[in-house]
């Protein structure tokens, strides 16, 4: 009998202040998640990686959970 899949849980991301005079870390995280300019918004999969780096620069971005 095939299982039944949950839908995948993902996280809207968006970049919605400076990195500019924040350490080279905090920079890096944020072109890790794929964000280039302000106000841009990617979706990532939610896991712990993800979570990790969010929790790194929270301060530079609104997280939304998603229904997929």
């Amino acid at each position: 009998m095939p299982k039944k899949t949950e839908p995948k849980k993902m996280l809207r991301i968006t970049y919605v202040k400076s990195a500019i005079g924040y350490s080279q870390r905090h920079k890096d995280t944020i072109k890790a998640l794929g964000l280039r300019r302000l106000n841009q918004v990617v979706e990532h999969e939610d896991n712990p990686a993800i979570r990790g780096m969010l929790l790194k620069v929270n301060h530079l971005v609104r997280v939304e959970q998603v229904e997929q």
